[in-house]
């Protein structure tokens, strides 16, 4: 009967972080398929509209490595409570939002409760599941929600702004996190990890502003108002403070990302296939969001059943494929695989252009496919690979460089591959050579070209660290400065 009753509540802790993830990841896209709504009504402009995604990538990506740490100190189930409700207000305020400023804001502050629960989600799903085949079928649902969580968002996104009203797109958050927390009353107490030492906001500062630094600076190359001084001084800045960043974390007794857990190679195979792939996808997002509205005159909710093919795609290349294989075959395997995939469904749409027919059976449905496929599988097998084998007390910590590596990739895939697209854009209309329409999508082309490089580099460097697995060290006793926990959550 014990047993029994375990075994549910770990299902029903996967069923609530499935919920919370979802809304963290939707959260990523919903809003950028209601972005030309938005824009009219509030006077985004080109240059900025990008800031509407980048606020809540960058806040979220910022702040993950402190939100793990807190959520080890405090439990990770009451950081799971205080990152859903507190998700739950800008959501309300974004929705309410009277200019793009109040609305950037709210995006930001979204990022910040995100940066507490996805450490607090994952963490709660690493604990909870720890037999080879159990955790093989958890985490295939997790990349499940993660996969397609992104495409759902903009196909949710298309059907809010098509019969309500893209505010609705920020609305939607606050019944689902309030519900999600209500039922993570069941979740068992996960007990937090007392600390002698002071958290080590130092480190937490330079992390956040270097990240920063670089995401800000990228979005400044746009091709029209480039200040080279001051993008290289961004840019050469964030740098500083992420190397200073590094020292600081070997020199402090409570690093909020400790080391050791990047310098086994499979966990840091992991993360860097990660970040490379959302540095790419995130930009896929964007562009097929505008280019079937504006180019192809598709509605909001016809523009999000075609991502819904991504979607579904996911989730086969997850639950199916992945959920099966986690554990019986190499991470490797799963992930050069995944990012081959990806890179050959963004491939397919580098050859549109304005002239391309037959363009949703020829392009979209082939790259849709083949992006959700791989998206399956690289977010299955590093999300299980990167927690593997960390021990109780540096969960949190795992969980959040996993999460900060999504939303880095994103961050700048983001403000980077907008940059790249404007700039062709602009460069190509100069000359004369194509219309209005095709100088834009001759923008997108150029950047899913670049974006199908990424994938393909990344899947090389996954081929070479991915080859061992993380080191079991979940039996590891704690650090002399470390206590077992004596307060719950």
């Amino acid at each position: 009967m014990e047993k029994h009753k375990e075994s549910s509540a770990r299902w029903w802790t996967l069923a609530l972080v499935a919920m919370a993830q979802l809304l963290v990841v939707l959260d990523g896209t919903i809003v950028n398929i209601a972005l030309p709504s938005a824009d009219v009504e509030l006077g985004l402009g080109e240059a900025n509209r990008h800031w509407v995604i980048t606020a809540y990538l960058l806040t979220f990506g910022g702040l993950l490595l402190i939100g793990g740490r807190i959520s080890s100190a405090i439990g990770h189930r009451r950081a799971f409570v205080i990152g859903l409700i507190g998700f739950a207000v800008p959501s309300l305020i974004g929705g309410l939002a009277w200019s793009a400023e109040i609305l950037i804001a709210a995006r930001a502050l979204q990022g910040a409760f995100a940066a507490l629960l996805a450490p607090a989600a994952l963490s709660l799903l690493a604990t909870s599941f720890t037999e080879a085949r159990e955790r093989g079928r958890a985490f295939g649902v997790f990349a499940a929600v993660g996969a397609a969580g992104s495409a759902i968002g903009l196909l949710l996104g298309g059907a809010l702004t098509d019969f309500a009203s893209w505010r609705w797109c920020l609305y939607i958050n606050v019944p689902i996190a309030v519900l999600v927390a209500l039922g993570a009353a069941v979740i068992p107490r996960m007990p937090g990890v007392k600390q002698a030492g002071r958290i080590d906001v130092f480190g937490a500062l330079l992390s956040a502003g270097g990240i920063a630094a670089i995401v800000i600076g990228i979005s400044q190359l746009d091709g029209q108002k480039t200040s080279v001084p001051v993008v290289a001084a961004l840019l050469g800045g964030g740098l500083v403070l992420l190397v200073a960043f590094v020292f600081v974390e070997r020199a402090v007794d409570n690093p909020i990302l400790p080391l050791t857990i990047l310098t086994n190679r499979a966990r840091a195979g992991s993360l860097i296939a990660i970040a490379l792939m959302f540095l790419a996808m995130f930009g896929f997002y964007l562009f097929m969001s505008y280019y079937m509205q504006a180019q192809l005159g598709y509605s909001p909710l016809n523009a999000g059943l075609v991502l819904l093919i991504h979607a579904l795609a996911a989730l086969i290349g997850s639950m199916v494929i992945a959920g099966r294989l986690l554990g019986r075959v190499s991470p490797a395997a799963l992930v050069v695989s995944g990012l081959l995939a990806a890179a050959a469904g963004l491939a397919v749409l580098t050859f549109l252009d304005a002239e391309s027919t037959n363009i949703l059976a020829i392009y979209l449905l082939p790259a849709m496919v083949l992006t959700g496929l791989g998206m399956g599988l690289v977010i299955a097998a590093t999300a299980s690979t990167a927690t593997e084998g960390v021990a109780v007390h540096e969960i949190g910590a795992a969980s959040a460089a996993y999460n900060a590596s999504q939303q880095l990739g994103a961050a700048i895939g983001v403000a980077l591959l907008n940059t790249v697209a404007v700039t062709s854009s602009t460069a190509y209309q100069a000359t004369g050579a194509a219309s209005d329409d095709g100088a834009i999508i001759h923008g997108y082309t150029t950047a899913l070209t670049v974006s199908t490089g990424i994938l393909v580099a990344a899947a090389i460097l996954a081929g070479l660290l991915l080859r061992r697995r993380p080191s079991g060290s979940e039996h590891l006793p704690l650090p002399e400065h470390q206590t077992e926990p004596t307060h719950g959550s």
